[in-house]
């Protein structure tokens, strides 16, 4: 176990929250839920068919198991979503109709304050997971956009802090343009020492270096870095950088000598999903890096969403990122 998930756990377990679970019929929800359960790490509500959850071979003493579709709590949390989405145009009958997607029943626990988050995705595309989080929890208060990252844990790697990263974003935003991603990159560091403890040192990668390549895509790199150096000025923030300048000290010295975070960054932030999303599937593939994530930042409660290649072990590592991330609410 990395030194990241066992603080993660010992933190969840500090001061345990509640994770409503809404996938009961994935075997992997229900062998990480034992695991939860047992080692105290939250008190869990997981959704599904009730019967068929107990008949399991999994031990779920102490979890609360829901059925959305002749649950008690149904017309509750209908109404409450109906008068959420009145403007929308959203009827009662819809609202009920919604009470059988254990996604939204799921949100509604959280809304409601039943849960304190909530973990999804194993079954799930991250657009049915996030859709009904931006329209019922939306956005937390002074941010503007919804992103994601991974915590990537190196092995024998002495970089970023001791081979600990972050990476974003990898899971939501396509394109973002300078002002998205200099919005990614100062709450990509609030996310940082929130759950590291620790200062975030922030590269704002590129294939450029402090103006090595000069086009659109490396400009809207400059531009960004600029606005985030705006938005959070007490940041060690700095771009454009390359990866090998951002995290190794002798090439950052080499080809950004001036820069405050050449060498020494933990946090990476890159230009574009695709990007992000190979940069982090390279590392966990062979550097064989643990792969915490995605983790969601910007929704006004914690609720995470999963790889649908998922095991149970990252299930329980999330929850416990989620635990954490409630506690900070």
């Amino acid at each position: 176990m990395s030194t990241f998930l066992k603080s993660m756990i010992d933190r969840a377990k500090a001061e345990k929250q509640t994770i409503v679970l809404p996938e009961g019929a994935d075997e992997r929800t229900l062998k990480a839920a034992e695991e939860i359960l047992s080692q105290g790490i939250a008190d869990l509500i997981i959704l599904g068919e009730v019967e068929a959850i107990k008949a399991s071979s999994y031990n779920l003493e102490g979890a609360t198991l829901i059925d959305p579709k002749t649950s008690e709590l149904r017309i509750e949390l209908a109404e409450t979503l109906c008068e959420i989405r009145k403007s929308k145009g959203l009827t009662m009958e819809d609202a009920l109709a919604l009470m059988d997607n254990v996604l939204y029943f799921g949100v509604m626990m959280v809304k409601t304050g039943r849960a304190n988050g909530m973990v999804a995705g194993a079954c799930h595309s991250t657009g049915d997971v996030l859709r009904p989080c931006l329209q019922i929890l939306k956005t937390a208060p002074g941010v503007k956009l919804v992103s994601s990252f991974f915590i990537m844990v190196v092995p024998d790697c002495d970089l970023g802090q001791e081979g600990t990263f972050l990476f974003s974003d990898c899971g939501l935003e396509v394109q973002p343009d300078d002002e998205k991603l200099a919005h990614i990159a100062v709450n990509s560091a609030k996310s940082w020492r929130s759950l590291v403890g620790t200062e975030p040192v922030v590269a704002m990668l590129s294939h450029s270096s402090y103006g090595s390549a000069k086009n659109d895509d490396s400009g809207k790199v400059v531009r960004a870095t600029a606005l985030a150096k705006e938005l959070a000025p007490e940041l060690s923030l700095d771009g454009e950088l390359q990866l090998d300048a951002a995290i190794v000290p002798e090439i950052g010295a080499a080809k950004a000598p001036d820069s405050p975070v050449a060498g020494k960054a933990n946090v990476l932030i890159f230009p574009d999903l695709d990007a992000g999303n190979i940069g982090y599937k390279l590392v966990q593939r062979l550097a064989k890096a643990e792969a915490y994530g995605p983790i969601t930042q910007g929704i006004a409660a914690p609720v995470n969403d999963l790889s649908r290649g998922c095991t149970a072990d990252d299930i329980v590592g999330v929850v416990a990122v989620t635990c954490v991330q409630a506690q900070s609410r």
